[in-house]
Parts: structure tokens; C-alpha cells; sequence
């Protein structure tokens, strides 16, 4: 089915400048949430001077599938024109490469902002587990509370769950394995500060 979709690109052709594309890109990025109201679809029609949305909404999905990618895919500035297939004109690829370049960053970063924050670990405390008369395994009580300033200010969470050794020894290695990938993005964050700070 998206092979097919491709076919509907040409359809930018009939824009009668490049402004007109952009606004196309912007108008939908704006409504990547709620889709186009009645009102920006005349808009677009009008711009790319078709009659009716048969036409239209294959494009739309088509740019929709290309903006995703750019945007949540780790795709980076360089690679965009790699999204397009063959079949694709090389002035459409030129066009929609440039354009796509150009907001690729601004929309990573009303991607990250539409990203509800996870709640921070504010304090972690644990017990042994009270021994019950038919287990003979020891298992600890772990209690961790959460803080959640997105939902409500200063609202915290407890949660409580209950792990036995062999669990616990499972939970442990899987701790060894993040510290280690955090040690060593740090390292390479370190050793290459100045690539970090020109690509913001």
C-alpha cells in the first residue's frame, strides 16, 4: 500500500511556488494530533488546485508517513533524502529533502514537549518481607516513592512490590547493564564535547 502511495507526490507539482509546499508541511505538523478541519483541507485544495479530496488525502497520508519518519525515526539531516524511493521525481526529493531538513529539528522538539514526563524517583526505602507459614524463600519489601509534578504539583505516588531473591538477583544485572550504558554514554558525551555542543 505506501508504494502505491508514492504515486500522489507529484501532486506538489502543482503548487505554484515552494512557500506553498512549506505550508502544506507546517499546516500538517500543526494539526499532527487532531487532522486537518475543513477549512486548512480548502487550503491545501486550493493551493495544489484540486477539486476534490479523493485526491488529496492519499498525498496527505504519504507526507504524514515521510514527516514521522523524519521526525521519530533516528534519521539523521543528512539521510532524509534516503526516505524517498526511486520512483520519486529528483526535483520532489530535492523539495521535500530541503523542507524536511529545515523543520526536522523544530518539530524533534515539539515532539519531545507533546511527550508526557515520567515521574521522578524521590526516595527508596525496603524490609524483609514478613515470612509466611507455607513459604520457606526470604523475599524483601521494596517501596518507592514517585514524584509526579506534570499531574499535579508536588503530587507523589508510593509503590510497593515484593521480590524474592532470585528476582532481585535478575533486577540486579539488569542495573549492572543500564549503569554501564550510562557510563558509557557519559564517556563518549566527554570525549566529544564539542560535536555535542555544535549539533544544538
Amino acid at each position: 500500500m505506501e508504494h502505491s502511495l508514492w504515486g500522489h507526490l507529484p501532486l506538489l507539482l502543482k503548487s505554484s511556488s515552494k512557500e506553498s509546499v512549506e505550508y502544506i508541511l507546517q499546516a500538517l505538523w500543526r494539526t499532527r494530533n487532531t487532522g486537518l478541519d475543513a477549512a486548512d483541507r480548502h487550503t491545501v485544495r486550493e493551493l495544489l488546485k484540486l477539486e476534490n479530496d479523493s485526491d488529496l488525502d492519499p498525498l496527505l497520508v504519504c507526507l504524514r508517513i515521510l514527516m514521522r519518519r523524519c521526525v521519530y525515526e533516528n534519521v539523521g539531516k543528512d539521510e532524509i533524502q534516503k526516505l524517498f524511493p526511486q520512483e520519486v521525481l529528483p526535483e520532489l526529493q530535492r523539495l521535500l529533502t530541503l523542507l524536511l531538513q529545515k523543520f526536522q529539528r523544530e518539530w524533534q522538539g515539539d515532539a519531545f514537549k507533546d511527550m508526557a514526563p515520567l515521574p521522578r524517583l524521590k526516595e527508596m526505602t525496603w524490609r524483609m518481607a514478613d515470612q509466611q507459614k507455607d513459604s520457606t524463600d526470604p523475599a524483601v519489601v521494596i517501596n518507592l516513592k514517585l514524584q509526579n509534578n506534570a499531574q499535579t504539583p508536588g503530587g507523589e505516588r508510593e509503590v510497593k512490590f515484593q521480590l524474592a531473591k532470585d528476582t532481585l538477583e535478575t533486577m540486579q544485572r539488569y542495573m549492572y547493564r543500564i549503569r554501564d550504558q550510562l557510563s558509557d554514554a557519559d564517556e563518549n558525551l566527554n570525549r566529544h564535547p564539542q560535536d555535542s555542543q555544535t549539533s544544538t
